[in-house]
């Protein structure tokens, strides 16, 4: 057997994919023969694959770094979801899940450990897995190594020790975002000189980058963007501020969303909580500053929106990556302004960080801003930026879709920069329109900038436009922003060569709100049958994910939910061979899915309805067969039939004391508590009763009790 097969036979039966992405493969066989690997992947190209399947396949356990607690609980979950034995040490577990989670690695029962880098670089830690058989080392988002990267992580820069401590363990550090120094630094600091490196390419073809100056109206705009092409959709919201996100937030739910905010300002607890339910709900929008995101394992985020500037292309990339990690259609909506820009400037220049670190964040900063004034392709200058550079534009951005317009604006680029230098270049953006514009005004005469030459000599632009002029003479570098805090503005040497007449300036037009283009695309829109069945497959698994208190896409993602629309399988073998579906998520979830799909045959065939089913379980129920009996007489699974008959008791068609072999004290009883859970999820009132009755049993007393829950 080949050192490869094993490998392709686990990514088959445990995680249901047909063949390896390049590089995967390449990867795992580094790992396998012992050596270091050091992976940039684009978010949703399926990094964690790279550890996940070697350590699956190695004798022993493999130990993955991972920096916060979400993102250990949600992977671990999705893994034995996938039966693989997983298990995760942080401060959410109590001293005997911790004990326990010990033995089983004593015991040599993991195949995978996710461990914070704090408690790893532990001494105590240390000792402990030097106990084990250890297979590998997998270190996620590595770059917050990187003092110059966008996530600096103080404690990753100790987790150099692995070498030392382990020095014949391999280690493979993953990271979706790292330009070369990053990748450099990440080297240097974890030892990793020697590793071989993966770099798969930079480009994710399904999201499609948006980018418009977004002065006025910006929240109702970002509202009309997420009902016109996002509605009842999973999405992130990024402002600068906790106090903007805090009113984008509420404004949004006062408009009928589900919005959550976060950020450091709120208490733990309810981070914690809106983060919960933007991961194990459907449609939920989480406005947050840059706070929120690391480790956020949601694939069917469909958009990412900025109302503000990022500070970097890194920042940007990493931000909009957490949408469309399933690979559907998604989009990364941005609007920014001019005093965004003044912002990010002022805080750059007045932080007390050395000059070689100033250095760097103006060449960032001025990089995000080239990205944002371009007129040309934005997916291409992305992926220059990271030296990935596409040779044809994507056709898949806003400017590939909608070409600006631009403008020769060398005669009012003279006027503003002169309008700057006779103002004594310490003004800002507002205070020299004025003068631009002749406004009658008090501080004006009193400085006495009504006798000057540039006084009144721009009345062909509107206020709008000067301020949209302005801020692309800063984002090209021809004025500066003072440090001071005060927004007044100073010609930059680049302006030199523009006042002299020696350098034309084409700037792209500025458009009225109203005539942007806001056209997107959604994902591919489903109609009839198929948009009833896409439905239901959601509520089946949504139901199932409550059940165990794990999120939706643990279950399955929507990219397996839609191959299963597209292509009906009619058995287990069939549906063995879609996407997503492993042996452990079959045996799990198969009948249950191939009951539903049968409602829903292809085109073309008679369709049972599906009270129809539903009438002939209750037809079997009242003749006098029991759960079992109409199970096995039907082919279908008692969850299944517990279903229908959950459904009739919501209908008032049966009584539920007849379909619960319980008397009425034990009813009332668990019928309470389930009431008392939100939306009457069943997950915790199951392991609260030491799973002592069945879920369909806690089903039909839920419909009873919360009716229009049933389904």
């Amino acid at each position: 057997m080949s050192r490869m097969t094993q490998p392709l036979s686990i990514l088959h039966s445990v995680f249901g994919y047909p063949a390896f992405r390049p590089p995967q493969d390449q990867v795992i066989d580094t790992l396998m023969a012992g050596g270091d690997a050091l992976v940039l992947m684009p978010t949703g190209g399926g990094k964690s694959l790279c550890y996940q399947v070697p350590a699956i396949a190695l004798p022993g356990t493999g130990i993955v770094v991972s920096p916060l607690i979400a993102l250990m609980q949600d992977q671990v979950a999705a893994l034995r979801q996938a039966g693989v034995a997983a298990a995760f040490l942080n401060s959410s577990l109590s001293a005997e899940e911790a004990r326990e989670v010990i033995r089983r690695l004593l015991a040599g029962e993991l195949d995978l450990l996710y461990v914070a880098p704090e408690r790893l670089v532990q001494e105590s830690m240390l000792d402990l897995l030097e106990r084990v058989q250890i297979n590998l080392f997998a270190i996620d988002e590595a770059h917050c190594v990187s003092q110059w990267g966008h996530d600096f992580r103080p404690e990753y820069i100790r987790l150099e020790v692995l070498h030392q401590r382990f020095p014949a363990v391999p280690r493979i550090a993953l990271t979706a975002t790292a330009d070369e120094a990053t990748r450099r630094e990440i080297r240097r600091r974890l030892d990793l000189d020697q590793a071989r490196a993966f770099i798969s390419g930079f480009d994710r073809p399904n999201i499609r980058y948006r980018i418009a100056e977004g002065s006025g109206g910006s929240r109702e705009r970002l509202l009309r963007f997420i009902r016109d092409e996002h509605p009842g959709e999973a999405g992130i919201v990024y402002c600068l501020s906790r106090k903007r996100v805090d009113e984008i937030a509420a404004w949004l739910a006062a408009q009928g969303l589900d919005a959550l905010p976060y950020h450091a300002g709120l208490s733990q607890e309810q981070r914690e909580t809106n983060q919960r339910r933007f991961l194990n709900e459907e449609g939920v929008i989480v406005v947050a500053t840059i706070a929120f995101g690391m480790g956020i394992d949601k694939p069917n985020v469909r958009f990412v929106a900025h109302l503000n500037l990022p500070k970097s292309i890194e920042a940007y990339y990493q931000e909009t990556g957490r949408a469309g990690r399933d690979g559907l259609p998604a989009d990364a909506w941005m609007l920014y302004g001019l005093q965004d820009v003044i912002t990010l400037r002022q805080m750059m220049e007045g932080s007390e960080a050395d000059e070689q670190f100033k250095r760097i964040e103006r060449h960032k900063l001025d990089a995000m801003l080239g990205l944002c004034e371009m007129t040309g392709c934005r997916r291409q200058a992305l992926l220059t930026y990271f030296g990935d550079p596409e040779p044809e534009p994507c056709g898949n951005c806003d400017n590939c879709l909608t070409p600006p317009e631009t403008w020769d604006a060398t005669v009012a680029a003279q006027k503003a920069l002169s309008c700057v230098h006779r103002t004594g270049q310490r003004f800002g953006v507002n205070y020299l329109v004025d003068v631009l514009l002749g406004k009658d005004d008090e501080r004006i005469r009193r400085f006495g900038h009504d006798r000057i030459s540039t006084f009144g000599i721009g009345t062909e632009l509107s206020v709008a436009a000067w301020r949209g002029l302005f801020r692309q003479l800063i984002a090209r570098g021809l004025l500066a922003v003072d440090a001071e805090g005060h927004g007044g503005l100073r010609l930059a040497e680049r302006a030199r060569p523009v006042l002299q007449g020696k350098e034309q300036l084409w700037l792209r037009k500025e458009l009225p709100a109203a005539k942007r283009s806001t056209r997107g695309r959604q994902a591919a829109a489903m109609a009839g049958v198929d948009a009833e069945l896409w439905e239901a497959l959601r509520r089946k698994r949504r139901e199932l994910a409550e059940e165990q208190g794990v999120p939706p896409y643990a279950v399955f993602h929507d990219a397996t939910l839609m191959e299963l629309v597209a292509r009906r399988p009619a058995s287990l073998w069939e549906m063995a061979t879609i996407s997503g579906i492993g042996s452990h998520k079959l045996e799990t979830y198969g009948e249950t899915f191939l009951d539903l799909l049968a409602d829903y045959p292809r085109d073309g065939a008679a369709r049972p309805d599906a009270s129809e089913t539903q009438q002939e379980t209750l037809t079997l129920f009242k003749a006098g067969m029991t759960v079992a009996q109409i199970a096995a007489h039907r082919s279908l699974r008692e969850s299944t039939v517990y279903g229908h008959l959950a459904e009739a008791v919501a209908r008032g068609e049966v009584p539920l004391a007849e379909v619960v072999e319980l008397d009425e004290a034990e009813i009332e009883r668990i019928g309470a508590m389930i009431e008392l859970q939100e939306g009457g999820r069943l997950k915790a009132v199951f392991d609260a009763l030491e799973g002592r009755y069945d879920y369909g049993v806690l089903r039909c007393i839920r419909a009873a009790r919360l009716p229009a829950n049933s389904s």
